[in-house]
């Protein structure tokens, strides 16, 4: 009967040790990701990429690899969340380029006034060879390993409070809130405007309160983040497309093993393609410019108008890209231009 209960002792304690050891293997590899918006896969892109990318992560490598989302910049600062990634405190995030610019300035070059001709082609251009040549500087310059380049939304469109805007003299005077890429203030000094880096977290308050009078967006953007309510102007300008970079920490992404890299890799690619969906799908439902249409006067350029803005704009970000990156900077912009054509 000792023996029995001796055994039976044993057992259990074999079998906590198993479970123990097994809780432990799952635990060391989980992904936690930083993204800008809400945890939603049908309100935003990003909340459409981390829902796509958790499901398949988890299934795909069966448990050994996990993600825990945390969405709304509850990380704090898109800037600060880079970091820690970068440090490993926490694995992955979604970033816009203005908080992708701390750790690498280089990717302004991407910020040449009206240069794809239709949204089809920034999805060539990122997932082609110039996609690949921009992933493999950001990890030679940042040590940061890029999953891929996602859809902020579509083109950036301008909203304010003040006028109508159809020419560069009609942006005059109007503030209009920028990330803090050099290359944004650049884009609406030369369009006409009054530059304003505003966080993302404090636009709607910026706007309601006057502190700048618009900002630039996609329309996905601009209708989640309800700024039609203080906002009386939309101006379709499409006059940049500004990706989403999904980064992960190279320490990590080198701890996986080939086949959770391999599930990884297609769950990123396949999250962004269902983050360029929705913002689609936002775009022409009545949640998007149907839905802005309603309290805003939505103004159209024409062919000329747009041609105005463009000689106006894309030779003064040129000429403060090269001086400002220098060879580098003029290297990867001839490369980005020729990817575009």
């Amino acid at each position: 009967m000792k023996n029995v209960k001796l055994f039976s002792a044993l057992l259990a304690f074999a079998l906590m040790a198993v479970v123990a050891a097994s809780g432990t293997a799952f635990a060391a590899k989980t992904i936690k990701l930083h993204h800008l918006n809400k945890d939603d896969p049908f309100d935003n892109p990003t909340g459409a990429m981390a829902t796509v990318f958790k499901s398949l992560v988890e299934a795909g490598t069966n448990g050994s690899v996990m993600v825990q989302t945390f969405p709304s910049g509850q990380l704090g600062k898109d800037k600060d969340a880079v970091q820690q990634v970068k440090g490993g405190v926490i694995q992955s995030g979604i970033h816009s380029v203005g908080g992708f610019a701390s750790v690498y300035p280089l990717i302004g070059i991407l910020d040449i006034p009206f240069a794809f001709p239709n949204i089809s082609k920034t999805y060539e251009v990122f997932d082609g060879p110039f996609g690949a040549k921009l992933a493999g500087d950001i990890e030679e310059k940042t040590g940061l390993h890029v999953l891929g380049f996602g859809d902020s939304g579509g083109f950036f469109h301008i909203t304010n409070s003040k006028r109508p805007i159809h020419t560069p003299a009609d942006m005059d005077g109007i503030k209009i809130r920028t990330m803090g890429l050099d290359t944004h203030k650049a884009i609406i000094t030369a369009m006409g405007g009054q530059p304003a880096a505003i966080s993302w977290s404090e636009v709607y308050t910026a706007l309601q309160t006057g502190v700048a009078d618009g900002q630039m967006n996609p329309i996905p953007i601009i209708a989640f983040a309800k700024f039609q309510e203080v906002q009386k102007y939309l101006t379709l300008t499409g006059h940049i497309f500004a990706p989403y970079v999904w980064a992960i920490n190279n320490d990590f992404w080198n701890s996986l093993s080939d086949s959770e890299k391999e599930v990884v890799s297609y769950a990123a690619q396949s999250a962004i393609v269902a983050g360029r969906g929705m913002g689609r799908v936002i775009e022409a439902s009545d949640r998007g410019l149907v839905e802005l249409s309603k309290t805003m006067e939505v103004n159209t350029l024409t062919t000329e108008e747009k041609q105005a803005f463009k000689e106006a704009a894309v030779p003064e970000v040129k000429k403060l890209i090269v001086e400002k990156f220098g060879a580098d900077g003029e290297e990867l912009l001839n490369a980005f231009l020729e990817a575009v054509k």
